[in-house]
């Protein structure tokens, strides 16, 4: 890429992304108001959230929290850039991981028994969803011979028909990467499901605002991975990412939490088992 294609990419992993997340959940609290007949907030309301935690006093258990806060936001944000930099697949799914990894690692520094059942049930989360988007990565390498994601962009038919199964894999980890119910183990947004935030609970102030705007860089990357399934069409990307988050906000609320047990059991069969079918389907067509 030359250098105008990476100062764009750049302005659209750093601002533009995160920006319209924030916009994409505030549309997603906005509908889930609608379907549990509330009127709901703004759909401007994350981001009103995000500047008054920001303003708010800077109380810490420890500076490990603020720390892990940094380094959460700096992974997601990398991992971002790198995705719209068309980079290496498997480095960007590295990359992240140290984000999901430090943010447990602060949770784990604090005696709080919340926090520590939140970060506990987090590294459940990891460890589920984390290998699915492994297999993932190894369908997209299978169809392009390449990891990188420019070699995604190359190919004359949508990812989706050379991967049905995979896309199905994809949703489910994506699910439990975005703790949408049945899989909020760790953390829940819903206010009638848990007084305290699990994993987020001793975040507060401007750490817990850090670590919001690095959720926005994940839903970011989440919808780009989406996104790859149909990269032959601009048109095609918009409604593959409609209906697709679409979905997810309907099995979020229509569905309760389920045990850490029921999650890790039913994730990998089902991953395993549609990934190992797509994939043989693929080195035998």
């Amino acid at each position: 890429m030359n250098s105008v294609n990476v100062f764009l990419a750049l302005i659209v992993g750093l601002v533009l992304a995160p920006t319209a997340s924030g916009l994409i959940a505030g549309v997603d609290r906005r509908i889930t108001a609608r379907l549990q007949s509330r009127l709901g907030p703004p759909i401007l309301q994350p981001f009103y959230d995000v500047f008054k935690l920001f303003g708010k006093e800077r109380l810490l258990s420890n500076y490990w929290l603020a720390f892990c806060s940094f380094v959460y936001l700096v992974a997601a944000a990398t991992a971002t850039v790198l995705f719209f930099l068309q980079a290496d697949l498997l480095l960007i799914f590295f990359v992240q991981a140290v984000g999901s990894v430090f943010l447990v690692v602060g949770a784990l520094t604090v005696p709080s028994p919340y926090s520590q059942v939140g970060a506990h049930r987090e590294l459940l989360q990891i460890l589920t969803y984390e290998p699915l988007l492994v297999l993932v990565i190894v369908g997209i390498y299978m169809v392009t011979g390449s990891f990188k994601i420019s070699a995604v962009y190359e190919l004359n038919t949508p990812l989706l028909f050379h991967l049905p199964l995979m896309f199905l894999v994809l949703g489910y980890a994506l699910t439990i990467k975005l703790r949408k119910s049945p899989f909020d183990i760790s953390a829940s947004h819903h206010a009638h499901q848990e007084i305290v935030r699990g994993v987020y609970t001793e975040y507060v102030g401007p750490y817990l605002g850090i670590i919001e705007v690095a959720h926005w860089f994940e839903i970011a990357l989440v919808l780009g991975l989406v996104s790859l399934f149909w990269s032959t069409s601009v048109i095609g990307i918009i409604l593959l990412l409609m209906i697709t988050y679409f979905v997810e906000i309907l099995v979020d609320n229509s569905t309760s939490r389920m045990t850490w047990k029921w999650m890790l059991g039913s994730a990998w069969a089902v991953g395993l088992s549609f990934s190992v079918i797509n994939l043989v389907w693929l080195h035998y067509r």
